[in-house]
């Protein structure tokens, strides 16, 4: 059975930092890209940041490029993102998802398994 557990949200006051974690288990995705989306209340999911199975190839949403960074740990089943610079419009539900193995999509219909999320609020 395969599950995405996704870690590290929280409360966070405006500039702070956090860093999501998702381990993967019950299946090995070195090979697939893995990618971060977000939901806030009222609002449709968008994508954050993908990051090919070499981690060689990285994707960002314009409205987090340079504050949040995407990296992997192939030996540990896991993909990270550190979030920088965190603003009130960050708040949301942080999902991770397993893609496909040859490209690094920004739609989330091209990504099989889910996480359950995990809660990043950030206070003004």
């Amino acid at each position: 059975q395969v599950q995405l557990v996704e870690s590290g949200g929280g409360l966070v006051q405006a500039g702070g930092s956090l860093r999501l974690s998702c381990a993967a288990s019950g299946r090995t995705f070195t090979r697939n890209t893995m990618g971060w989306f977000r939901q806030a209340p009222g609002k449709e999911r968008e994508f954050v940041a993908a990051i090919n199975w070499t981690g060689g190839t990285t994707s960002y949403a314009d409205s987090v490029k340079g504050r949040f960074t995407i990296s992997r740990d192939n030996a540990k089943n896991t993909v990270y993102l550190q979030m920088n610079s965190l603003k009130p419009e960050d708040t949301a539900v942080y999902y991770c998802a397993v893609g496909p193995t040859w490209f690094v999509p920004r739609s989330g219909d091209q990504y099989s398994y889910w996480g359950q999320g995990t809660q990043v609020t950030v206070s003004s």
